[in-house]
């Protein structure tokens, strides 16, 4: 497998079991796209308050992904997925940057996650058939232009009995969007992440279908 950066190990460590998250290195992200006009930072090249928060509530709830089949979308570098891999039948860990991909796949790989596949995939362009008995998504709802977009895509999984783990950073412009999903909230946990020196408060809502409420 070819990786265009220097790996960077981070052991991260949870109450059930560390995992050992491969990364790139920041500095040779940073200069690459610095010579590449116009191109934004990859997101999925670092880890991220929402993404760790997620990790940490999937730990502590490992019942809700018992023997269950998991999906993640824009996961970036999976730490989610790879968390939930220890209890799920299989997950399936997806990000529409190719690049992406690989470093899943060598955490997954180092991690002993036999039950991870990592594939490319943009929410935008689901495949109609798509299926999960659980969904992972963390700090998506960044970009207002796509909150309607990204309702109708998770209202699509709400109506298909699937439950959905959302988190986010406690951002101002996102409460609206937020607020549209509350009428679906089953749970809600708040958390202030340290990661690299900061503090991000995030919040994990868990979603479940209205039919499925009564």
């Amino acid at each position: 497998m070819h990786l265009a950066y220097p790996v960077h190990i981070q052991h991260i460590q949870f109450d059930h079991r560390p995992v050992a998250l491969h990364l790139p290195d920041l500095q040779a992200v940073k200069s690459r796209y610095e010579q590449m006009p116009g191109k934004d930072f990859p997101y999925w090249a670092r880890l991220w308050p929402a993404a760790l928060a997620l990790s940490r509530f999937v730990d502590t709830h490992p019942k809700l992904i018992q023997n269950k089949k998991v999906l993640e979308l824009a996961g970036g570098l999976g730490l989610p997925s790879l968390v939930a891999a220890q209890w799920a039948s299989e997950v399936c860990c997806t990000d529409y940057a190719p690049e992406a991909i690989g470093w899943m796949q060598l955490s997954a790989k180092a991690n002993g996650c036999t039950n991870f596949a990592a594939l490319e995939m943009d929410w935008n362009y689901l495949p109609e058939d798509i299926h999960a008995d659980v969904l992972l998504l963390s700090d998506i709802n960044y970009e207002p232009a796509v909150f309607e977009t990204l309702f109708k895509v998770l209202t699509s999984f709400l109506d298909k009995g699937t439950l959905i783990m959302l988190s986010t950073p406690q951002r101002l412009m996102a409460k609206p969007f937020i607020e549209r999903l509350l009428p679906f909230c089953i749970a809600q946990h708040n958390e202030i992440i340290n990661l690299d020196g900061s503090e991000t408060a995030t919040s994990v809502f868990v979603l479940r279908g209205m039919m499925l409420t009564n």
